[in-house]
């Protein structure tokens, strides 16, 4: 249990009990701190108010900010790469065919089954702390938030498009050059599971540069400036460089020609969206220090950019 007092300073005299907690206590969220003046684990000066009333300042506030169980799926010992991990944040390397979280059809065998395990804790956490996602099939670096200050310090990161993150992508087609994709992004009316261009879609910004060049392909480097669904596999299909082996936005498999056998066993045989979380920089929670990792391409990406890059000998 988690006893937290404060003093209301008499600056704040006047503000309602729910707008003074936030100004206390700001590594709580709002909605939080309402549930808890409902519950009575609130009292100003040993009494329990309610969150419109006013406050004068000088009281007393004592807070229960016991964690509470919000995650209830069942923790599985699944090996993790953990790449950094200290009290407060946890950095991953997912592999991909990992969910990350459960839902209809793959209630086990997710990434927070395996953070529950790591973790205990992470159930009193909103999704077990994971703060952004990626795809299944699209491997790399996640963070993870380890406490609710961590968790709301993250997510205000996120929002504010201070979190650095950028992916590695093999794309069908021959780039000449660097760019941004500028679109906006929504469901698609019809199919619930994908997502297209649309003008009254969410904001997307990508940002793209060329890492290699192939006779038919392209490595390129992609930063995100937003995070919506399936951004980076919309926006490059968009403008007609989907990724390889992309099976919702990549289209009908086709072999290009003049491809040697090591090229196209390679082709044939990647059943993902080659696209890999590379790097991912944040500001640290409680130090405030810029922290970044990178993780290099995993094997199956490997091989794909080197029998590329031996077709390319011949």
């Amino acid at each position: 249990m988690t006893k937290l007092t404060a003093e209301v300073p008499y600056e704040l005299a006047g503000m309602r009990l729910d707008q003074a907690l936030a100004e206390l206590f700001s590594e709580y969220s709002r909605s939080k701190l309402q549930i808890w003046i409902k519950a009575g684990r609130v009292q100003v000066n040993g009494v329990a108010l309610k969150a419109k009333d006013k406050l004068e300042g000088g009281e007393e506030i004592a807070l229960d900010a016991e964690p509470e169980v919000v995650i209830t799926s069942e923790p599985e010992n699944i090996p993790l790469e953990i790449v950094y991990e200290d009290d407060s944040i946890l950095i991953v390397n997912k592999p991909a065919g990992l969910v990350v979280h459960p839902a209809v059809g793959n209630w086990r065998g997710t990434l927070v089954n395996a953070l529950l395990h790591h973790e205990p804790n992470l159930e009193t956490l909103p999704r077990a702390g994971i703060v952004h996602r990626i795809d299944k099939e699209t491997s790399g670096l996640l963070m993870i938030a380890k406490t609710l200050q961590a968790h709301n310090s993250l997510t205000e990161q996120l929002q504010a498009r201070t979190i650095h993150r950028e992916y590695l992508a093999v794309t069908r087609g021959r780039m000449t050059a660097g760019g941004t994709v500028d679109e906006p992004i929504a469901r698609h009316p019809s199919d619930r599971k994908r997502y297209i261009v649309k003008e009254s879609g969410k904001f997307a910004v990508t940002h793209y540069r060329v890492v290699q060049r192939f006779t038919r392909h392209t490595l390129i480097q992609v930063k995100l400036e937003t995070g919506r669904t399936h951004q980076i596999r919309v926006h490059m299909a968009h403008i007609r460089f989907p990724l390889i082996g992309d099976p919702v936005y990549g289209g009908r498999f086709q072999m290009p020609p003049d491809c040697n056998e090591r090229l196209e066993l390679a082709l044939r045989g990647f059943k993902r969206q080659a696209l890999h979380a590379a790097k991912l920089g944040l500001q640290h929670p409680v130090t405030d220090a810029y922290m970044e990792w990178a993780q290099p391409m995993p094997d199956d990406m490997t091989e794909l950019v080197g029998a590329l890059a031996d077709n390319e000998q011949e």
